[in-house]
């Protein structure tokens, strides 16, 4: 009864079917929802808002102000959010955000970034990197592996008089479409523009135009297949 009951609530949530494993413990999952209620509360507090959301009470948040946030937004344990840029951080139904993610939108006081959108049902594995100074923009339905980063920001280099640090930076930005899986330790760089569909293989540095339904590795990455 109470397995049902848990079922049904979350589908609510989430907005589509959800079942518990039958094997799991009941001591788990009082032991789960537990810390979700404590989660839903730190949320309201790190968010300046009542919302239906939950953050881990060791996750560290700036600039709330300039993050707009749909239903159900799950931010684990020791993750850095930093929405301050031109256009703030924009998260959809049904996001989380796995433990140690680092979203930095500015990397510089003197040039601010311009931001991240995130669409519904999104995943974002444990200890990725978010760099969105040159805007990154992420479509529904797309799951992320661990230790993914994006660069969404270059620096210039052609001047061999002046240090690389001071010759400032250029910004293409960065999409990936709907319904798209990036494999673990995966680096997209500045520039890429990734179609709906794509699997992107594992340990892959992707740079470029890449076709929906694609599949690629490689450093640099380059087409395997095409999933149709």
């Amino acid at each position: 009864m109470l397995r049902k009951v848990i079922n049904n609530s979350i589908s609510k949530i989430k907005g589509e079917k959800f079942e518990l494993d039958p094997t799991i413990p009941l001591g788990y999952i009082f032991c789960f929802f537990y810390q979700r209620i404590a989660m839903f509360f730190c949320a309201i507090w790190k968010l300046n808002r009542l919302s239906r959301s939950f953050v881990h009470h060791t996750s560290v948040l700036y600039c709330v102000r300039k993050i707009k946030i749909g239903n159900n937004l799950c931010i684990d344990r020791n993750c850095y959010i930093n929405a301050l840029s031109n256009e703030g951080i924009t998260f959809g139904n049904n996001v989380s955000i796995g433990k140690y993610t680092c979203i930095e939108c500015s990397g510089t006081l003197k040039n601010l970034g311009k931001g991240l959108i995130i669409g519904n049902n999104v995943g974002l594995g444990t200890h990725g990197f978010f760099g969105c100074a040159g805007g990154i923009e992420i479509g529904d339905d797309t799951i992320f592996g661990n230790y993914v980063s994006l660069h969404s920001e270059n620096h210039n280099y052609a001047d061999t008089h002046i240090p690389i640090r001071l010759q400032g930076v250029n910004r293409k930005g960065i999409k990936i479409g709907k319904d798209c899986w990036i494999g673990s330790k995966t680096t997209i760089l500045d520039g890429t523009e990734i179609g709906d569909g794509c699997i992107i293989a594992a340990g892959a540095v992707v740079r470029g135009k890449i076709e929906s339904y694609s599949i690629i590795g490689g450093v640099p990455a380059k087409t395997i297949k095409k999933r149709s």
